[in-house]
């Protein structure tokens, strides 16, 4: 079933993590493939939940590791990073909190403006998204009602929701984040990526659609 040249029996996820710095790095390649498939396919964004809640300070090592993925992703893709958060922030391996804030966000059709603003917040601006207070802050600066994001980021239904959407995603074939999985005739396809040609990712999608 075609509408409007969408085909209505195919699914591309894209499967991330807000705070996922690869998924950081692929935006740019991401946003151009995604306007090329908007006519084509129905395009679903599903979070993955990279790290669980914590409120302990990573250690010295896991702190060397991601500042040196990040010069990595920018040597690669030119991906501009503000260092100054490894000295203003009190770094946590905690994305489970921005997870929930893109599910309250995506409640009122924001999600996409919340995942840029916590990128934004996290690698331009030095701010922490492990934060509620930072994700509070956030979610006024994209028009979010601040006692009812408050109400609902500590609620049961966000936090069963999140697990539920974690639970499906990772069942999928995912190899980290982001991935992106067509869905057709309930058969599930990885298809890959190039951080740097939206192309490739796009002819394999055409060809299975």
């Amino acid at each position: 079933m075609v509408n409007n040249g969408v085909n209505m029996k195919a699914i591309l996820y894209y499967v991330y993590d807000p705070m996922c710095s690869w998924c950081w790095g692929y935006a740019p390649t991401w946003q151009q493939l995604k306007d090329e498939l908007t006519q084509h396919i129905k395009i679903v964004y599903g979070v993955g939940g990279l790290a669980e809640d914590s409120s302990t300070i990573m250690t010295d090592e896991m702190q060397v590791f991601l500042q040196r993925t990040w010069q990595k992703i920018s040597q690669q893709l030119g991906t501009q990073f503000n260092y100054d958060f490894w000295q203003r922030c009190q770094p946590r391996r905690s994305t489970f909190p921005a997870c929930r804030a893109i599910l309250v966000a995506r409640a009122s059709g924001k999600e996409l403006e919340m995942l840029a603003a916590i990128q934004q917040a996290y690698y331009l601006q030095a701010k922490n998204p492990s934060d509620i207070d930072t994700l509070q802050a956030l979610a006024v600066d994209i028009g979010l009602d601040e006692n009812n994001f408050l109400q609902q980021m500590g609620s049961q239904y966000i936090d069963k929701t999140l697990q539920a959407e974690i639970i499906k995603m990772r069942a999928m074939p995912i190899s980290g984040f982001p991935s992106l999985v067509l869905v057709k005739d309930q058969t599930y396809t990885a298809i890959p990526i190039d951080y740097n040609d939206w192309r490739k990712s796009f002819d394999v999608i055409m060809a299975n659609i």
